[in-house]
């Protein structure tokens, strides 16, 4: 098997987490500046096997799309063309930074630590990835 690869995408920076090759576990890898994210993504490839990428959607609480909607777009069809043969799919991230900084607070990092927003965005994709995986399980 091959790794899943999740990203939160963010207007400046952007978490990714990676499965293991099991597709078991969901770890952080993670956060670039969304500049460099396509690039990033390219050399990851060179080095690993991905079979799918899953991006966060971003809906409301009314189911609809979110501001941020307006840039995911166009970065998942540039990624579906570059990447022809890796599927795209996109996965419902309402709740994931609450759910980081729930996560975050709980591990003990420290209150400082806890500010750094790169490590809330890694966390958040970790999420979104852990909760793909777990939907497929089901």
């Amino acid at each position: 098997m091959a790794r899943l690869l999740a990203i939160d995408y963010g207007k400046k920076r952007t978490g990714i987490a990676v499965s293991d090759e099991m597709q078991i576990i969901a770890g952080g890898l993670t956060t670039v500046p969304t500049t460099g994210l396509e690039a990033f993504i390219l050399s990851y490839l060179q080095r690993e096997r991905v079979e799918r990428i899953i991006v966060g959607l971003p809906k409301q609480m009314n189911n609809e799309p979110s501001e941020n909607m307006r840039r995911i777009e166009p970065f998942v069809n540039r990624l579906r063309k570059l990447l022809p043969d890796i599927p795209v799919e996109y996965h419902d991230e309402r709740f994931t930074s609450v759910l980081a900084q729930r996560a975050i607070i709980d591990a003990g990092i420290k209150k400082m630590a806890r500010r750094n927003k790169e490590l809330v965005d890694e966390v958040s994709a970790t999420i979104i990835l852990q909760s793909y995986m777990e939907s497929k399980r089901m």
